[in-house]
């Protein structure tokens, strides 16, 4: 059982609350080099070049892509699985979207806490983007354990795993095929009951 600590709920977004917006966007332009999402490709740097590089020979103008993302919502139930976590716990969405892609989300999710990062755009075009801090998922998680923080982690892609090797607890929920053969110590929530089951198990 955990001590008297104070605890803290690190997620991710993309994948356990909301739905992949790259893949999202592929769907939506007909272009499959975007639907190249972490599960693929573990170098967030190398595959947000990649992905600008797209945009650009396409010519597919930021603006298309926040049409596609006013068209979407949460997964069925991350509101309310939010909502019971908050209820019991301090929860942050640690996330590698952009603070561009996030505000209709966090509007349907009740405003969480949000750590992400920021595109730059300029005449409708992805330029760039600016990482919050290199490797912020892992630096967020022990900067609450040096505030003697109990972290419990939950994530879906290679992109979570310094999160969740850094955590206190963690977990994997709704990971892709293969990647829970891949971590066999990391338990597994196939649901956000299950989820919310495991949470208390290991507290």
């Amino acid at each position: 059982m955990m001590s008297a600590m104070q605890r803290v709920i690190t997620l991710d977004m993309e994948g356990v609350v909301t739905p992949e917006v790259w893949i999202a966007v592929a769907e939506h332009t007909g272009i499959e080099e975007l639907r190249r999402t972490t599960r693929d490709e573990p170098d967030y740097q190398t595959l947000m070049n990649y992905r600008i590089g797209i945009l650009d020979e396409y010519s597919i103008p930021f603006s298309t892509i926040q049409t596609v993302i006013a068209s979407l919502d949460v997964l069925d139930g991350a509101r309310e699985f939010l909502d019971e976590l908050r209820s019991r716990h301090q929860v942050v969405l640690l996330s590698d979207t952009f603070e561009q892609f996030a505000e209709r989300f966090m509007e349907q999710l009740g405003r969480p806490h949000l750590l992400c990062h920021r595109l730059h755009v300029e005449n409708d075009r992805v330029i760039s983007f600016s990482p919050r801090v290199a490797d912020q998922k892992r630096l967020t998680v022990e900067s609450y354990q040096a505030m003697n923080f109990h972290v419990t982690a939950m994530g879906d892609s290679h992109n979570d795993l310094t999160m969740l090797e850094a955590a206190d607890a963690a977990c994997l929920i709704h990971p892709p095929d293969g990647l829970p053969e891949k971590f066999p110590h990391l338990p597994v929530a196939r649901s956000y009951a299950d989820a919310l089951d495991w949470i208390e198990s290991v507290g």
